[in-house]
């Protein structure tokens, strides 16, 4: 009888093992599948790296500030956005963005300036990961994940003046903060 069940037990761990290899392609893996290859730049960056000493933040604004740990950004920049490859590659993040555990928050722009979608993981009052997917005619396109525990939605948004007035200037994320100009 015990056999049977160590055997059982056996089983469904392997299962669950197979099950779960076998999710599909995710942000992460598209990230550190291509984050070397040329035309795509990405960096990290901790929340401490954004200068934010200076800029005036209510009570809600703090809580969204501590609870993101860092920003994954993934850059792909293509002038010609007519390229067959860089339509590979948009296609590919368009696909996985598709999987139904990325939860749309917000979409908007327009076709010949640029769009983004803002998705998320997790619950809206306690986000794992939000996803900001962008791209731009002449430019290309930019992922950025914002990594971090127990993030609100609303409160996240909420940090959009912030980084209005954050000093960027010398810091790497200048050239991402040019993306959407």
């Amino acid at each position: 009888m015990i056999q049977s069940i160590k055997k059982s037990i056996g089983v469904l761990f392997l299962v669950a093992a197979f099950t779960s290899c076998n999710q599909g392609p995710t942000l992460q893996t598209y990230y550190v599948d291509n984050e070397l290859k040329p035309g795509f730049a990405s960096f990290d960056v901790p929340t401490s790296f954004i200068n934010v000493e200076d800029v005036d933040m209510t009570e809600e604004q703090r809580e969204a500030y501590a609870s993101v740990d860092k920003l994954n950004v993934l850059t792909y920049i293509e002038e010609n956005t007519d390229d067959a490859e860089y339509k590979v590659e948009l296609d590919k993040v368009k696909e996985i963005l598709k999987n139904p555990k990325y939860e749309e928050l917000a979409r908007g722009g327009n076709p010949t300036d640029g769009k983004f979608v803002v998705k998320f993981l997790g619950d809206v009052e306690s986000i794992d990961e939000l996803i900001i997917f962008g791209s731009a005619k002449s430019k290309g396109f930019m992922i950025a994940r914002i990594l971090g525990d127990d993030m609100n939605a609303g409160k996240l948004m909420s940090l959009q003046s912030v980084l209005q007035n954050a000093k960027f200037e010398d810091t790497n994320l200048n050239g991402l903060t040019d993306f959407f100009k």
